[in-house]
Parts: C-alpha cells; structure tokens; sequence
C-alpha cells in the first residue's frame, strides 16, 4: 500500500496537479488554447522526441519485436471495439466515436511526461513511449480519421498530414545521428535540453487548459463509462496479453504496459469538432478518460513493476 500511494504521489499527482493549474489559469485568463497546442506540437514535443531517441539505444531485433506488438495491440483494440458497438448496437457517429475512444490513446500530452517521469534514469522506457507517439498518430489519421468520416479525404492527402508531423522528422533524424554517432554541438545541444526539458511542464499546463473548456454536461451517459472500461481496462488487459506472447520483461515490458493504460487521445475530440462528428460526447469522454486515468494509471504502474521487474 506505501508503494501504490508512493507512486501516486510521485508521478500522478504532480501530472493532476499540473493539469487543474492549467484549467485554472485558462478560467482566468483565457490563453490561446490553439497556440500554445502549436507550441507544444511543433516545438517541445519534437525537441524531447529527437534527444530521447538520439541518446538512447534499442536494438534493432527489440526495434522490431515492439513495432510488430503495437500493430497486434491497436488490430486486437479494434477488433474489440467494433465487437462493443455491434453488441451495444451502435450506429454512425456514436459508433465512429465510441470506437476511437478505445484505440486512440493521449501518448503525446499525457503519456510522454508520465513515462519521463517514470523512466528518469532508464531512457530506453521513455524511448519506446515515443515510438508508440508515432504509432498513434499513424492510427489517429488512418483509422480514427476512417471512422469518423471515410470518404473526405483521400490516402494521399493522410499521407501528406503524417509526413508533415515534426515528431516524425524528429524520430527519423534523431535515429540518423544516433545511428552515426554524429556528436551534436553545444549550441544546438543545450537549445534542445531547454527546449526538451519545458516539455513536461508545458504540455501538461495545454492540456489542462484545453480539458477546461470541456463542458462536461452530464455524467449520466452509459457511453462515458463503458469508453472507461474499453480504454482504461481492456487496453493494459491486451497489452499484457501481447507481451507475454512475445516474451517482453524488464523496462520494456513495463513501458508498454503503462502506454496501454492512458487515457483517450485529445486528438479523437479534436477530429470530431472539425468534421462535427458528435463533438460533445467525443470532449466529454476525452476528459472523463482522463480523471479516471489518475486511479487507473497509478494501478498499471504499480502492477507493472511487480510483473516486470528490473
């Protein structure tokens, strides 16, 4: 029990605590939501991704093992969700939404400083956490966009969007120098540790930010709740499924696991507002998600070290 409290207390409630500073000080006063979103999209979020990856090594062989498990974890989270909404007999855009709420995960905003946090002294956690950033954004605009409204765009222009994503140019160049051994220099290296290390902080306070704008209208929708159960239970139950079949233990067991169990990708609301699929229920199950995700995650993390220790 001082363990599970320790952790909560140590990882989760300084994320909780940074999230309702950011919705207060959005109440007061009213930042430019979409801004700062840039900021940390274009900005913070890359320069973490590239010296994650540049100081950290992976084997090519583990490289591979995890990339063929995210594909069977997301395929079987699909698989399930489409199976939930024939049995709740869901139709059109409380389907769409209700199936991107269980496959579409916050890696970035939510995950990312959760496994920095987690993984401080063990890169390599932190590094697998950013291969699942990139996979999800594969998925959010391919499948997820798929769902919500297949015909409106084409496969060449999704392609473009994800080519176009600066965590990707950042992956790929940071894996490039890694790769060469290519030293960077002091006044590139020291920007991107600033940069890098505002990461944490910033994204968070945006999150916060964006989540109090949710008007959460009522918590009487059994489609909040089973979206919980979908993405906050069934997620870590596949995901530890997967990495006992492909035989992951120590810090990579344990990074998988806890990128299974956060919560609905902020993303899924922010498709569903642009093309005016069920916006209010995809925001309240974005920010529902996310508070339950505070008892969740620190369960999955305290589980994860107990199955998969160092």
């Amino acid at each position: 029990m001082h363990y599970l409290s320790m952790i909560f207390f140590q990882v989760v409630a300084p994320i909780l605590v940074l999230l309702v500073l950011g919705g207060a000080l959005q109440k007061r006063f009213q930042f430019n939501v979409k801004a700062l979103s840039s900021l940390v999209t274009f900005c913070l979020m890359p320069a973490a991704v590239f010296l994650n990856i540049y100081e950290t090594s992976i084997q090519a062989a583990v490289l591979g093992k995890i990339i063929v498990y995210l594909f069977a974890f997301s395929l079987t989270l699909m698989l399930i969700s489409n199976l939930l909404v024939k049995v709740l007999r869901l139709k059109g855009a409380p389907a769409a939404v209700f199936k991107n709420s269980i496959v579409l995960i916050n890696s970035g905003n939510y995950g990312l400083p959760v496994s920095q946090m987690v993984f401080a002294t063990q890169p390599i956690g932190t590094a697998i956490q950013i291969i699942t950033i990139v996979f999800q954004n594969l998925t959010t605009y391919t499948y997820g966009l798929y769902n919500l409204i297949a015909t409106s765009k084409s496969g060449f222009a999704i392609i473009r969007d994800i080519v176009k994503l600066p965590i990707v140019h950042a992956l790929v160049l940071g894996i490039i120098l890694n790769v060469l051994d290519v030293p960077l220099p002091m006044f590139i290296d020291i920007p991107l540790t600033h940069l890098a290390e505002a990461f944490i902080a910033i994204a968070l306070l945006t999150l916060g930010a964006q989540l109090s704008k949710i008007k959460l209208k009522t918590l009487l929708n059994k489609m909040l709740y089973l979206s919980c159960i979908g993405r906050l239970l069934l997620g870590p139950l596949v995901a530890m499924l997967f990495i006992y079949v492909f035989r992951f233990d120590g810090v990579v067991a344990q990074s998988l696991l806890m990128a299974s169990a956060f919560p609905t990708s902020r993303n899924s609301a922010s498709l569903a507002l642009e093309y005016d699929v069920e916006p209010d229920l995809a925001a309240q199950t974005v920010l529902v998600t996310t508070i339950v995700s505070c008892i969740t995650v620190t369960m999955v993390i305290y589980v994860s070290r107990i199955l998969y220790p160092v």
